[in-house]
């Protein structure tokens, strides 16, 4: 699926996304996350083999949702909720999170901190299945 320039719009603005993974027992597990586009993906760095990236591992299927700065003609905040497959990659995570960064904690930022930079990481890629939520991109049919 691709994703519309609407959506790329608010990821470009930096909001905190909430991850949702699904735990071995099959309760939810939800993390916030610095989240950017990649290729038509949402990406995710992590640098350790956190909970999230170990059930992604085990099961692909995961949510991430996120609000927008905006609110609509009836006063309700934009917000948007995407459903998909996930993978994980290893290593560049650290060039993601500073990239990311400088959206999230500002221009000059350097993350990760200089004792984590050596380590490889691992990158969340969500391949978006569905889209769903109050904005723009719900204009378009998706």
């Amino acid at each position: 699926m691709q994703i519309p320039q609407s959506v790329c719009e608010l990821v470009a603005t930096g909001p905190l996304a909430h991850l949702t993974t699904v735990n071995p027992d099959g309760s939810p597990q939800v993390t916030v996350v610095w989240v950017g586009i990649d290729n038509d993906e949402f990406v995710m760095g992590h640098l350790g083999m956190w909970k999230k990236v170990q059930n992604i591992r085990r099961d692909p299927r995961v949510a991430l949702s996120m609000l927008g700065p905006n609110t609509n003609a009836q006063g309700l905040r934009e917000s948007l909720v995407v459903y998909g497959g996930a993978r994980i990659t290893e290593g560049g995570a650290p060039i993601l999170l500073q990239r990311l960064a400088h959206i999230y904690v500002g221009p000059d930022c350097e993350f990760p901190p200089p004792g984590l930079q050596g380590k490889p990481g691992y990158i969340t890629h969500v391949a978006p299945a569905q889209m769903r939520g109050i904005g723009p991109w719900m204009e378009s049919g998706r």
